[in-house]
Protein backbone atom coordinates (compact mmCIF):
# COMPACT_ATOMS: atom_id res chain seq x y z
CA UNK A 1 0.00 0.00 0.00
CA UNK A 2 1.42 3.45 -0.95
CA UNK A 3 1.96 5.69 1.87
CA UNK A 4 0.35 9.19 2.28
CA UNK A 5 0.39 11.70 4.69
CA UNK A 6 -3.05 10.49 5.97
CA UNK A 7 -2.30 6.86 6.46
CA UNK A 8 1.24 6.28 7.19
CA UNK A 9 1.58 3.26 9.69
CA UNK A 10 2.65 3.60 12.90
CA UNK A 11 5.66 1.94 13.74
CA UNK A 12 5.08 1.14 17.07
CA UNK A 13 2.14 -1.38 16.50
CA UNK A 14 3.28 -4.89 14.53
CA UNK A 15 0.93 -6.61 11.94
CA UNK A 16 -0.15 -8.10 14.78
CA UNK A 17 -0.75 -5.82 17.50
CA UNK A 18 -3.24 -3.85 14.44
CA UNK A 19 -5.29 -7.01 14.25
CA UNK A 20 -5.78 -7.36 17.93
CA UNK A 21 -7.16 -3.46 18.10
CA UNK A 22 -9.75 -4.47 15.40
CA UNK A 23 -10.25 -8.06 16.71
CA UNK A 24 -10.70 -5.81 20.02
CA UNK A 25 -13.07 -3.51 18.34
CA UNK A 26 -15.25 -5.82 16.33
CA UNK A 27 -17.93 -6.59 19.42
CA UNK A 28 -18.52 -2.99 20.35
CA UNK A 29 -18.94 -2.17 16.30
CA UNK A 30 -22.27 -4.83 16.78
CA UNK A 31 -23.10 -3.41 20.10
CA UNK A 32 -24.03 -0.10 18.94
CA UNK A 33 -24.84 -0.06 15.39
CA UNK A 34 -28.27 1.27 15.63
CA UNK A 35 -27.99 2.87 18.47
CA UNK A 36 -28.34 6.42 19.77
CA UNK A 37 -25.19 8.41 20.98
CA UNK A 38 -25.88 12.12 22.54
CA UNK A 39 -22.90 13.64 22.12
CA UNK A 40 -22.03 17.05 24.41
CA UNK A 41 -19.03 19.04 23.05
CA UNK A 42 -17.47 22.03 24.32
CA UNK A 43 -13.96 23.24 26.09
CA UNK A 44 -10.81 22.46 24.72
CA UNK A 45 -11.91 20.07 22.06
CA UNK A 46 -14.23 23.30 20.99
CA UNK A 47 -10.76 25.73 20.69
CA UNK A 48 -8.06 23.48 19.72
CA UNK A 49 -8.04 23.19 16.22
CA UNK A 50 -6.93 19.34 16.15
CA UNK A 51 -8.69 18.38 18.57
CA UNK A 52 -11.74 19.76 16.51
CA UNK A 53 -10.94 17.65 13.89
CA UNK A 54 -10.33 14.53 15.75
CA UNK A 55 -13.68 14.86 17.41
CA UNK A 56 -15.72 15.69 13.76
CA UNK A 57 -13.60 12.38 12.50
CA UNK A 58 -14.56 10.46 15.60
CA UNK A 59 -18.07 11.35 14.62
CA UNK A 60 -18.03 10.78 11.20
CA UNK A 61 -16.79 7.53 11.67
CA UNK A 62 -19.27 6.39 14.36
CA UNK A 63 -22.27 7.47 11.78
CA UNK A 64 -21.07 6.00 8.73
CA UNK A 65 -20.68 2.13 10.69
CA UNK A 66 -24.34 2.80 11.71
CA UNK A 67 -24.89 4.77 15.03
CA UNK A 68 -26.75 7.21 15.84
CA UNK A 69 -25.01 10.67 16.55
CA UNK A 70 -26.62 13.41 17.89
CA UNK A 71 -23.72 16.30 18.71
CA UNK A 72 -25.04 19.03 20.90
CA UNK A 73 -22.32 21.93 21.60
CA UNK A 74 -21.93 24.97 23.28
CA UNK A 75 -19.81 28.12 22.77
CA UNK A 76 -19.21 30.11 25.56
CA UNK A 77 -15.28 31.38 24.64
CA UNK A 78 -16.75 32.57 21.24
CA UNK A 79 -19.70 33.61 22.47
CA UNK A 80 -16.69 35.92 25.26
CA UNK A 81 -14.69 37.11 22.56
CA UNK A 82 -18.15 38.69 20.54
CA UNK A 83 -19.23 40.07 23.14
CA UNK A 84 -15.60 41.91 23.74
CA UNK A 85 -15.26 42.64 20.25
CA UNK A 86 -18.36 44.24 20.48
CA UNK A 87 -17.36 46.28 23.66
CA UNK A 88 -19.87 44.32 26.24
CA UNK A 89 -18.80 42.87 29.23
CA UNK A 90 -19.76 39.66 30.19
CA UNK A 91 -21.15 39.59 32.76
CA UNK A 92 -22.03 35.56 35.75
CA UNK A 93 -24.48 35.13 38.04
CA UNK A 94 -23.35 32.03 40.38
CA UNK A 95 -21.64 30.80 37.12
CA UNK A 96 -24.61 31.17 34.72
CA UNK A 97 -24.18 34.06 32.27
CA UNK A 98 -26.51 36.72 32.66
CA UNK A 99 -28.09 37.53 28.83
CA UNK A 100 -29.98 40.60 28.54
CA UNK A 101 -31.44 41.20 25.06
CA UNK A 102 -28.38 42.72 23.36
CA UNK A 103 -26.64 39.46 24.46
CA UNK A 104 -29.35 37.37 23.79
CA UNK A 105 -28.81 38.38 20.18
CA UNK A 106 -24.69 38.13 20.45
CA UNK A 107 -25.50 34.01 21.50
CA UNK A 108 -27.87 33.02 19.33
CA UNK A 109 -25.54 34.88 16.48
CA UNK A 110 -22.65 33.14 17.66
CA UNK A 111 -24.18 29.54 18.45
CA UNK A 112 -26.57 29.22 15.65
CA UNK A 113 -24.90 31.65 12.95
CA UNK A 114 -21.66 30.57 13.57
CA UNK A 115 -20.58 27.95 15.60
CA UNK A 116 -23.36 25.28 14.86
CA UNK A 117 -22.28 25.70 10.64
CA UNK A 118 -18.87 25.61 11.14
CA UNK A 119 -19.33 21.95 13.03
CA UNK A 120 -21.46 20.95 10.05
CA UNK A 121 -19.28 22.60 7.93
CA UNK A 122 -16.12 20.23 9.11
CA UNK A 123 -18.56 17.28 9.24
CA UNK A 124 -19.41 17.33 5.96
CA UNK A 125 -15.81 18.29 4.89
CA UNK A 126 -14.68 14.94 7.22
CA UNK A 127 -17.67 12.31 4.84
CA UNK A 128 -20.48 12.87 7.05
CA UNK A 129 -23.99 14.14 6.65
CA UNK A 130 -24.87 16.72 8.92
CA UNK A 131 -27.69 19.20 9.42
CA UNK A 132 -27.49 22.40 11.71
CA UNK A 133 -30.55 23.08 14.13
CA UNK A 134 -31.53 24.78 17.19
CA UNK A 135 -33.70 24.53 19.86
CA UNK A 136 -35.81 26.70 18.09
CA UNK A 137 -36.01 24.21 15.16
CA UNK A 138 -39.34 22.68 14.60
CA UNK A 139 -39.80 23.63 18.45
CA UNK A 140 -36.85 20.97 19.87
CA UNK A 141 -36.35 22.91 22.53
CA UNK A 142 -38.85 24.88 24.87
CA UNK A 143 -37.88 26.68 27.71
CA UNK A 144 -39.25 28.77 30.26
CA UNK A 145 -37.09 31.49 32.24
CA UNK A 146 -35.05 30.85 35.38
CA UNK A 147 -34.16 33.00 38.06
CA UNK A 148 -30.98 31.73 40.25
CA UNK A 149 -31.55 32.15 43.80
CA UNK A 150 -34.05 35.15 43.12
CA UNK A 151 -31.63 36.96 41.26
CA UNK A 152 -32.72 37.60 37.28
CA UNK A 153 -30.67 36.38 34.85
CA UNK A 154 -32.03 37.75 32.09
CA UNK A 155 -33.32 35.27 29.02
CA UNK A 156 -31.67 32.35 30.21
CA UNK A 157 -33.68 29.34 30.29
CA UNK A 158 -34.35 25.70 31.54
CA UNK A 159 -35.57 22.85 29.46
CA UNK A 160 -39.00 22.13 30.39
CA UNK A 161 -40.09 20.15 26.92
CA UNK A 162 -38.38 18.47 24.22
CA UNK A 163 -39.81 17.76 21.10
CA UNK A 164 -37.34 15.59 19.29
CA UNK A 165 -38.96 14.47 16.13
CA UNK A 166 -36.90 16.62 13.78
CA UNK A 167 -33.87 14.64 15.11
CA UNK A 168 -35.61 11.28 14.83
CA UNK A 169 -36.53 11.77 11.17
CA UNK A 170 -32.78 13.06 10.63
CA UNK A 171 -31.38 10.11 12.40
CA UNK A 172 -33.38 7.63 10.37
CA UNK A 173 -32.61 9.33 6.82
CA UNK A 174 -28.63 8.68 8.55
CA UNK A 175 -27.97 12.22 9.17
CA UNK A 176 -25.92 13.59 11.85
CA UNK A 177 -28.08 16.48 13.80
CA UNK A 178 -25.55 19.15 15.20
CA UNK A 179 -27.98 21.02 17.86
CA UNK A 180 -27.34 24.61 18.99
CA UNK A 181 -29.04 25.24 22.69
CA UNK A 182 -30.89 27.79 21.94
CA UNK A 183 -34.76 27.71 22.98
CA UNK A 184 -37.92 28.77 22.51
CA UNK A 185 -40.08 30.35 25.17
CA UNK A 186 -43.38 27.92 25.49
CA UNK A 187 -47.22 28.68 25.06
CA UNK A 188 -47.50 32.47 24.68
CA UNK A 189 -43.77 33.10 25.48
CA UNK A 190 -42.19 34.08 22.04
CA UNK A 191 -38.88 34.79 23.49
CA UNK A 192 -35.31 32.84 22.84
CA UNK A 193 -33.47 31.43 25.84
CA UNK A 194 -29.91 30.93 26.29
CA UNK A 195 -29.63 27.61 27.67
CA UNK A 196 -26.99 25.15 29.56
CA UNK A 197 -25.86 23.08 26.60
CA UNK A 198 -24.99 19.86 29.35
CA UNK A 199 -28.73 20.05 30.71
CA UNK A 200 -29.82 20.16 27.26
CA UNK A 201 -27.93 17.33 26.09
CA UNK A 202 -28.79 15.44 28.73
CA UNK A 203 -32.64 16.19 28.12
CA UNK A 204 -32.15 15.61 24.87
CA UNK A 205 -30.88 12.19 25.40
CA UNK A 206 -33.71 10.70 27.68
CA UNK A 207 -36.13 12.51 24.84
CA UNK A 208 -34.34 10.19 22.16
CA UNK A 209 -34.23 7.20 24.54
CA UNK A 210 -30.39 7.21 23.76
CA UNK A 211 -27.99 4.14 25.12
CA UNK A 212 -25.12 6.37 25.28
CA UNK A 213 -24.78 10.56 27.07
CA UNK A 214 -20.96 11.54 26.75
CA UNK A 215 -19.87 15.30 28.14
CA UNK A 216 -16.40 16.08 26.34
CA UNK A 217 -14.71 18.02 29.14
CA UNK A 218 -11.52 19.80 30.08
CA UNK A 219 -10.31 17.00 32.83
CA UNK A 220 -9.52 13.75 32.58
CA UNK A 221 -12.83 12.07 34.32
CA UNK A 222 -13.96 12.58 38.26
CA UNK A 223 -10.71 11.98 40.11
CA UNK A 224 -10.07 11.07 43.90
CA UNK A 225 -7.63 13.72 43.81
CA UNK A 226 -7.76 16.66 41.88
CA UNK A 227 -4.10 16.92 41.16
CA UNK A 228 -3.21 13.60 40.06
CA UNK A 229 -4.58 12.30 37.19
CA UNK A 230 -4.15 8.90 37.67
CA UNK A 231 -6.70 8.97 40.39
CA UNK A 232 -8.96 8.84 37.83
CA UNK A 233 -12.60 7.08 39.28
CA UNK A 234 -13.20 4.68 35.46
CA UNK A 235 -16.83 3.71 36.90
CA UNK A 236 -19.45 4.97 39.43
CA UNK A 237 -22.85 2.68 40.01
CA UNK A 238 -25.42 5.64 40.56
CA UNK A 239 -26.17 5.04 44.21
CA UNK A 240 -22.54 5.92 44.61
CA UNK A 241 -22.75 9.60 43.36
CA UNK A 242 -24.23 11.21 46.69
CA UNK A 243 -21.29 9.16 48.73
CA UNK A 244 -18.60 11.62 46.52
CA UNK A 245 -20.89 14.51 46.68
CA UNK A 246 -21.02 14.40 50.25
CA UNK A 247 -17.04 13.81 50.46
CA UNK A 248 -16.04 16.13 48.26
CA UNK A 249 -14.69 14.10 45.58
CA UNK A 250 -17.25 15.19 42.98
CA UNK A 251 -17.07 19.12 43.52
CA UNK A 252 -16.92 22.38 42.10
CA UNK A 253 -17.52 22.35 38.39
CA UNK A 254 -17.91 18.81 37.95
CA UNK A 255 -21.28 18.69 40.33
CA UNK A 256 -23.32 20.03 37.51
CA UNK A 257 -21.85 17.71 35.06
CA UNK A 258 -22.70 14.48 37.25
CA UNK A 259 -26.08 16.33 37.67
CA UNK A 260 -26.64 16.12 34.00
CA UNK A 261 -25.58 12.33 33.89
CA UNK A 262 -28.20 11.88 37.25
CA UNK A 263 -30.50 13.44 34.99
CA UNK A 264 -30.42 11.15 31.89
CA UNK A 265 -29.72 7.96 33.64
CA UNK A 266 -32.78 8.53 36.04
CA UNK A 267 -34.33 9.25 32.40
CA UNK A 268 -33.75 5.89 31.54
CA UNK A 269 -30.57 6.58 29.18
CA UNK A 270 -28.34 3.58 30.67
CA UNK A 271 -24.94 4.80 30.60
CA UNK A 272 -23.25 8.17 31.14
CA UNK A 273 -19.83 9.54 30.31
CA UNK A 274 -17.38 12.35 31.43
CA UNK A 275 -14.65 11.92 28.94
CA UNK A 276 -11.37 14.09 28.13
CA UNK A 277 -12.41 15.88 25.03
CA UNK A 278 -8.47 17.25 24.86
CA UNK A 279 -7.35 13.42 24.39
CA UNK A 280 -7.64 12.82 20.47
CA UNK A 281 -10.33 10.21 19.06
CA UNK A 282 -11.40 9.80 23.44
CA UNK A 283 -14.83 9.61 22.04
CA UNK A 284 -13.41 6.24 19.46
CA UNK A 285 -11.21 5.18 22.73
CA UNK A 286 -14.37 5.12 25.06
CA UNK A 287 -16.99 3.76 22.08
CA UNK A 288 -14.75 1.06 20.97
CA UNK A 289 -12.23 -0.25 23.63
CA UNK A 290 -12.51 -1.95 26.83
CA UNK A 291 -10.39 0.16 28.70
CA UNK A 292 -12.63 2.88 27.61
CA UNK A 293 -11.71 6.17 29.41
CA UNK A 294 -12.73 8.95 32.09
CA UNK A 295 -15.55 7.97 33.82
CA UNK A 296 -18.45 6.17 33.42
CA UNK A 297 -21.72 6.97 35.84
CA UNK A 298 -24.24 3.67 35.13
Amino acid sequence: MQETDSNIVDPRLDNESWASVLIESLPYFKQWVGKTVVVKYGGNAMLNEGLKSAVMKDIVLLSTIGINVVLVHGGGPEINKMLERVGKESKFVNGLRYTDEETMEVVEMVLTGKLNKDIVRILIEEGGRAVGLSGVDSGLLRAQKIEKDGVDLGFVGEVMEVNPEILTSLLERHFIPVVSTVALGQGEDKNFYNINADTAAAKIAVALKAEKFVQLTNVPGILKDVNDSSSLIPRIPLPKVSGYMQDGTIAGGMIPKVECCMTALKGGVPRTHIIDGRVPHSLLIEMFSERGIGTMIY
